[in-house]
């Protein structure tokens, strides 16, 4: 599992944005999205750098997290 600080992140539709362009790129991914912990949770066959690259151009701050 890939874990990532998430900047911007407040409702459902940051949510399901997120959800989906993941799924696009791995419709086999797992995504998992906390809000209160700014936090996105994957797993799946993306790398690091795809799923950065991915929540960035939904208009998101992202960091991965050690």
């Amino acid at each position: 599992m890939q874990v990532f600080q998430v900047q911007g992140m407040s409702c459902a539709h940051c949510v399901r944005a997120i959800t989906q362009a993941l799924q696009a790129a791995d419709a086999a991914a797992v995504v998992e999205v906390d809000l209160a912990a700014a936090e996105v949770r994957v797993t799946g066959t993306l790398s690091n750098e795809q799923i950065a690259a991915l929540i960035a151009a939904e208009g998101y701050e992202v960091s991965a997290r050690n």
